[in-house]
Formats: C-alpha cells, sequence, structure tokens
C-alpha cells in the first residue's frame, strides 16, 4: 500500500543544466521554463561564477524562483533563486543559510538521515551515464527494489543517472519522487554547429507529459 501511494503522486522532472556553458544556452532554457519547467539546476562544476552570474541575468528575474543552484550558494540571495543543492550527503549547509537545500546520495544506506535534513536528495547513479562515461550503475534493481519496500525510496528521492523517457515506467514503478534529466535531453542539440533546437524542446514535451 505504502508504494501504491507514493505511485499516485505526480513525479516531478528536474533538467540539470550541462556542465559547461554554451552560446545558445539562455534561449533554450527561457523556452523550457515556458514549456513548464518547473525546477532547474545549475550545475556548473569548476567554473567561475562571473559566468552563472552572466547566465542568470540573461535568464532574467520572472524564473529565477525556478532554480536551484550547486556550488557559490551566494547566488542564491542575490538572484533570490529556489534554493541549493549539495553534491553529497555530509557537507553541511552555509552557516545561517535559511531556504530550500537538497543533496546528493551516493549510496542507499545514505537515504534515511539525508531525508531528514533536506527537502529532497538525489539518489545516484542509477543507471549509466548518457554524459560520463566514468559514471556506471551503482545498485542492482534487486537492492533498488528493496529501499523501496522499505520505504527508503519514497517521494522525497529523486533518481539521477542515465535517466531517458524509457526509464519512466521503471523509476515510477520503485516510488521515487521524481527523475533527473541531463544527458537525454541535451545529447539532442549539438553546441558546435546547430543553432535550431526544435528537437529538444519537442523531446522535453514528451518527458513531462510521460512523467505526468
Amino acid at each position: 500500500m505504502h508504494l501504491e501511494r507514493e505511485q499516485m503522486a505526480k513525479m516531478k522532472l528536474i533538467v540539470m543544466t550541462k556542465p559547461t556553458f554554451f552560446v545558445e544556452e539562455d534561449k533554450i532554457l527561457v523556452n523550457l521554463f515556458e514549456e513548464g519547467l518547473e525546477n532547474l539546476h545549475l550545475y556548473k562544476p569548476g567554473a567561475s561564477p562571473m559566468y552563472s552570474e552572466r547566465l542568470l541575468t540573461l535568464l532574467g528575474d520572472d524564473y529565477h524562483n525556478r532554480i536551484t543552484v550547486h556550488g557559490h550558494f551566494y547566488l542564491k540571495e542575490e538572484y533570490r533563486l529556489r534554493g541549493i543543492h549539495i553534491d553529497d550527503a555530509f557537507t553541511e549547509a552555509p552557516v545561517g543559510y535559511k531556504g530550500n537545500i537538497s543533496r546528493t546520495c551516493h549510496a542507499i544506506s545514505e537515504l534515511k538521515e539525508t531525508k531528514k535534513k533536506s527537502n529532497y536528495v538525489f539518489l545516484h547513479s542509477i543507471f549509466d551515464s548518457q554524459t560520463n562515461a566514468d559514471e556506471k550503475q551503482s545498485f542492482t534493481m534487486d537492492e533498488l527494489r528493496a529501499a523501496s519496500k522499505q520505504g527508503l525510496i519514497d517521494k522525497k528521492v529523486y533518481a539521477l543517472g542515465g535517466m531517458n523517457l524509457d526509464r519512466v515506467k521503471e523509476i515510477k514503478d520503485l516510488g521515487f519522487g521524481g527523475m533527473v534529466i541531463c544527458g537525454d535531453l541535451w545529447n539532442r542539440f549539438n553546441i558546435h554547429n546547430e543553432i535550431d533546437y526544435k528537437a529538444l524542446l519537442n523531446h522535453f514535451e514528451k518527458l513531462r507529459k510521460t512523467i505526468e
């Protein structure tokens, strides 16, 4: 019954940015927001915060409350963003921070305690990454099913790693509260020689409708 109740709730769809900045990025993100994207994770590891500031300025104030930032947490207050994301289960939130916070768990054993101090958590890596060949599946399906039965995987846990349209039913059946899309979306636009991102937007719409 527990699992059935969780499945009835609408899954959340989170889009994570490409790890690098590119020319058409602000235009594509605005279109994604206009198509119904509710939570974008701004993930630019190793990049100067100056470039994130520029991107946030280009996006405009209307969408800042739908953006969660990884690192450079001062951006949250400066641009009135949705929240911050810590990329592990153990790092403490900045001193005095108040607001939405999410974290990434890399082991099922981390979920129980991490959920208590987070609005939601990512569980990584569910399947092989589509953007990083070194990031391989971390769990067997039996391990995931067991975690679901124990209530460790629930509406506060979002699946990260190798997510795509074909995985939606599996993720729903396991009781995840959401899924994080990265490579499955961004691989549909070649930043080096394309300016037409219609295929990317169409795919986002398919994802959104399937998850609902």
